[in-house]
């Protein structure tokens, strides 16, 4: 398993732009597919960005492509989300999550490790 802490999360208006970091520790990091998902209250924790073991392949969930960029650096042990055009309903508390796998899956079950969460915060 790898551990996992947020940060970068805050206030922002509509158009403005967030950078989320999480920092990973555990021999299994650069091995491992690595995923940002979000929360928004009252609604299932839904795929946002995915990024595989080497940083070489991303994938992310329609709503938020074009927008937002998932990147890796693997000799620090970091992971990011850059989110730029941000709009009300990229508000919720984004999670990092480390897979099982080294390729990019979509399903929360792929996923054995997660951060304690970020809030992101988009007003109008």
């Amino acid at each position: 398993q790898v551990q996992l802490v947020e940060s970068g999360g805050g206030l922002v208006q509509a158009g403005g732009s967030l950078r989320l970091s999480c920092a990973a520790s555990g021999r299994t990091f650069s091995s491992s597919a690595m995923g940002w998902f979000r929360q928004a209250p009252g609604k299932d924790r839904e795929f946002v960005a995915g990024i595989n073991w080497n940083g070489g392949r991303t994938t992310y969930a329609d709503s938020v492509k074009a927008r937002f960029t998932i990147s890796r650096d693997n000799a620090k042990g970091m992971v990011y989300l850059q989110m730029n055009n941000l709009k009300p309903e990229d508000t919720a508390v984004y999670y990092c999550a480390g897979s099982y796998y080294t390729e990019i899956t979509a399903t929360l079950p792929s996923y054995n490790s997660w951060g304690q969460g970020t809030q992101v915060t988009v007003s109008s």
